[in-house]
């Protein structure tokens, strides 16, 4: 920190003085006796002590890992998952980028297929990407990465067949995100479609409007065959941690376990979970296992937490914009960045979000939501519902099925905390997000009646 001139000569002159008075007081002692017997002893002492410490803070901060202004930045890795009809490819960044990417034809000449490519920039490559990764999935033929000049790195994704693609940065780690789509697999209108929905009662918050008409998946008669289970959190990553040392990443892989084994039963459907230990899985391979799976329903499970230890309460999100600063606060919490990051985030989506279910995802987070809450206060009349919900979740980015965050109670809380220790509240909340689920498939199934 540059220091202000006029303190730093009064600083000086004060040293100079204290030196002075320092000299005056011992130089009338014997050798051996002028600095233990010396007053000022102890401001020598501190003083040697304060340069000490300067000089070694100055050696230790001479090594900061913090890299040059003009540093390249550095590109490790490329990761994906896939099905015949969706990929996700990921491309690890050592820290914040500009790209840019464009889809180019096939060129027949010179026997280069149709391809997508991503050029970073003030970049150089990891000695391991030298190779080429094979993909074969249907829709991509490989992925490969290039120094395209000294300052640029060029990923190129060699396309078999896509329908449509985004591509989209996430931050803290800085990563750039490619989701390529297929055909897939359409399903024609049935004859009789539903001419409306069930209206939910008030789960105790503000509600999102219900359409008039039908969603899409009414419309097309979609049965819920596979759901998707995220317990937040995981591994390294504690989530939220209570006063009394309850971890966010515990309470909810419990309660996904719960739900699992709750709907696999009451449901019929196939029921699959990102994690089923205490394992840490990046918020962008849980959307792609949800996408890959083919998922009809996607569930991220989180327990809440705040600054105000009295906050409490249930509420149900879904992807979307807003401008609710509480929304933008949890959501930055659940994505691990900054305030100033979501800002960025909510800029990006808005193309995304175009795109994705958001008026089934919403129709889902109602039913859960009302559910939830009126299952509780059944046994905790103190319940508060704090309503549904849309904010910018990186978990929720991408995905292909109606898809809610729910924050089952506030693990801030002191009196939730102990709730959410207790087994017994436990069960009450995997029957009251069971029971939603339950309940919307049933509203999904009755077109084809």
């Amino acid at each position: 920190m540059k220091r202000d001139s006029k303190q730093y000569a009064v600083d000086r002159k004060g040293m100079e003085m204290e030196k002075g008075r320092i000299g005056e007081g011992v130089k009338n002692l014997s050798p051996i006796h002028r600095f233990s017997d010396s007053p000022f002893r102890f401001v020598i002492l501190s003083l040697v002590v304060f340069l000490f410490a300067s000089s070694t803070y100055a050696a230790k901060t001479s090594y900061a890992k913090t890299p040059p202004k003009n540093a390249l930045v550095k590109v490790t890795n490329i990761r994906y998952w896939s099905n015949p009809n969706y990929t996700r490819v990921v491309i690890d960044v050592s820290r914040e980028a500009i790209f840019t990417h464009r889809l180019l034809k096939e060129d027949p000449a010179i026997k280069k297929p149709r391809r997508l490519y991503i050029d970073i920039g003030k970049a150089n490559l990891s000695p391991s990407l030298k190779q080429p990764i094979p993909i074969n999935d249907g829709l991509l033929r490989m992925a490969r990465a290039g120094q395209y000049d000294k300052n640029t790195v060029r990923v190129v994704l060699d396309i078999e067949s896509i329908e449509d693609y985004k591509v989209f940065p996430l931050s803290e780690p800085f990563r750039i995100v490619v989701d390529v789509m297929g055909k897939g697999k359409v399903r024609s209108l049935p004859p009789q479609a539903l001419s409306g929905g069930q209206e939910p009662s008030d789960s105790g918050g503000r509600s999102q409007p219900t359409p008039d008409k039908p969603t899409l998946a009414q419309q097309l008669g979609l049965k819920i065959k596979r759901i998707v289970i995220d317990a937040g959190h995981g591994g390294k990553d504690s989530g939220a941690v209570g006063k009394k040392g309850l971890k966010e990443k515990d309470v909810v892989l419990k309660i996904a376990k719960g739900l699992k084994e709750t709907l696999s039963k009451e449901t019929g459907a196939e029921i699959f979970m990102t994690r089923d230990a205490d394992t840490f899985i990046p918020l962008e391979e849980r959307t792609a296992i949800a996408n890959t799976k083919e998922a009809d329903l996607f569930l991220s499970i989180h327990a809440n937490a705040s600054l105000n230890r009295r906050a409490s309460g249930v509420e149900t999100y879904y992807l979307d914009l807003t401008n609710d600063e509480v929304a933008i606060r949890l959501a930055a919490r659940e994505n691990a960045v900054s305030s100033k990051k979501m800002s960025d985030l909510q800029y990006i989506l808005n193309d995304l979000i175009k795109t994705s279910k958001t008026n089934e995802s919403s129709r889902l987070a109602e039913v859960v939501q009302e559910s939830l809450v009126s299952n509780l206060k059944v046994k905790y009349s103190d319940i508060r519902g704090n309503g549904v919900k849309g904010a910018p979740f990186y978990v929720l980015v991408g995905t292909h099925m109606p898809s809610i965050l729910v924050e089952v109670s506030f693990i801030s809380n002191s009196k939730e905390e102990d709730r959410l220790s207790d087994d017994g509240y436990i069960r009450e909340i995997i029957a009251g997000i069971s029971s939603g689920v339950k309940e919307y498939v049933k509203m999904m199934e009755v077109a084809l009646e």
